[in-house]
């Protein structure tokens, strides 16, 4: 009997976590069906079955990590025959990642991105199972694998959780509502450590700043800026395409990337012996969410223009906060941009997110007093500092980045007229 075993989930990622199994054993299951839901490093997903028939057992339980190749389930094919084997064309039948038995037909799904290539068409023998719906009752009615991993991190069953959300899905507030009642207060004087595992997103980011200090030698400049025309151009920018939004975060994005084409040495990464200076430039931002800090990607940012790259940097944002980010939104980037100063911060010393050679970062944007000519005057002012990997470029480099950023702050009109 074949094993399906788990697939490479993307970049630089290793293992899994079991979130919740899909199917049981003694279900049968169709091609491209849904049967298990991992967590891995970067993002949470349903993993499809390559091939149909029933399943006869699951390697693992929810909450063990699996490693990438090592098997998920097993699956009995249809009458005790191989999947496929009464399909009329073998060539129709692309076999991919995932399987250990040559020969079983598979579904063409890539599983990186999760997407079946429409260069792999096939036929299917008729009567093949259809895809399988499983009944409504045996979904809980939960939306955020966030909120999954909550209740089970702490021991909810979400089957007794009274959802307040649309069609009573459960949110992450009904959740805590429950550990709310939960919670008793500790005892006068007592003293309690907590232990909590270091793994998941949190290891992941911690073994890649770890990393970002151990091998780059860092430095950082700052510059505070008069922000009040950008505050003032985003509210123009807004009220003539309400539909449209653009953030102030997308701005400085939009400066960044002109920036990055007058000082292409920051959109570089140090490889071995060589700088290599990237052609295109794929943006980073810093997102937090529910499961931690994660950093979304949009490429060819250089190719957008100001609202486009505000809109991706929206839809990004809320996928982020809704757990739905595949791991091929977390990568490639070439250049981060993190907005701190929503946390009420004025500024930050941010590490580099490996093997970019730089992050920007923007503080809290309120009024103080600043000179304007010969007077003192209440303006909005905020502060941008830039880290940078010293082994690509000198302080005048990069001082001179973070300058045209800082004119294009400070006369943002002017600067996207020359854009």
């Amino acid at each position: 009997m074949p094993e399906f075993l788990l697939p490479d989930l993307g970049e630089g990622l290793t293992e899994a976590e079991i979130v919740r199994w899909l199917v049981e054993v003694g279900d049968e299951v169709a091609v491209d069906q849904p049967v298990v839901e991992v967590e891995t490093a970067k993002a949470a997903v349903e993993v499809p079955g390559p091939f149909a028939g029933v399943v006869t057992a699951r390697h693992g339980d929810a909450g063990q990590t699996v490693a990438v190749g090592a098997p998920l389930i097993t699956v009995e094919p249809h009458g005790g025959a191989r999947v496929g084997e009464h399909d009329a064309d073998p060539a129709d039948r692309p076999l991919q990642s995932g399987f250990t038995e040559p020969g079983v037909a598979g579904s063409g799904n890539v599983l990186i991105g999760y997407g079946t290539p429409e260069a792999a068409p096939r036929r299917r023998r008729r009567g093949r199972a259809a895809v399988l719906d499983r009944p409504a009752a045996s979904r809980r009615g939960v939306i955020s694998p966030l909120v999954r991993k909550l209740a089970r991190e702490n021991g909810v069953d979400l089957a007794e959780v009274a959802g307040t959300g649309p069609e009573g899905i459960i949110r992450r507030a009904d959740v805590d509502a429950v550990l709310a009642e939960r919670h008793v207060p500790a005892q006068r004087g007592s003293r309690t450590d907590r232990r909590i595992p270091l793994r998941g997103l949190r290891k992941t980011v911690a073994d890649k700043l770890a990393r970002s200090r151990r091998e780059i030698p860092e430095a950082t400049v700052w510059v505070d800026v008069d922000a009040t025309e950008l505050v003032a151009a985003r509210a123009v920018l807004t009220e003539r395409e309400p539909g449209q939004p653009v953030s102030l975060l997308s701005l400085l994005a939009r400066f960044v990337v002109a920036g990055l084409r007058r000082f292409p040495e920051l959109n570089s990464r140090v490889d071995g012996d060589e700088i290599v200076v990237l052609g295109a430039v794929h943006l980073g931002f810093a997102a937090q969410t529910d499961r931690g800090l994660v950093v979304p990607v949009v490429p060819d940012a250089d190719r957008l223009t100001t609202r486009e790259l505000a809109a991706a940097i929206a839809t990004r944002t809320t996928a982020a906060r809704d757990g739905t980010l595949t791991p091929a939104d977390l990568t490639g980037g070439t250049f981060t941009v993190n907005n701190y100063g929503v946390f009420g911060v004025d500024g930050s010393a941010a590490i580099i997110n490996h093997p970019e050679a730089a992050i920007l970062g923007i503080g809290r944007i309120m009024a103080r007093p600043w000179v304007v000519g010969d007077e003192l005057v209440a303006r909005k002012v905020c502060q941008l500092t830039l880290a940078f990997d010293h082994r690509v470029c000198d302080g005048g480099t990069a001082g001179g980045f973070l300058r045209f950023v800082a004119d294009c702050v400070e006369s943002p009109v002017t600067a996207l007229g020359e854009l």
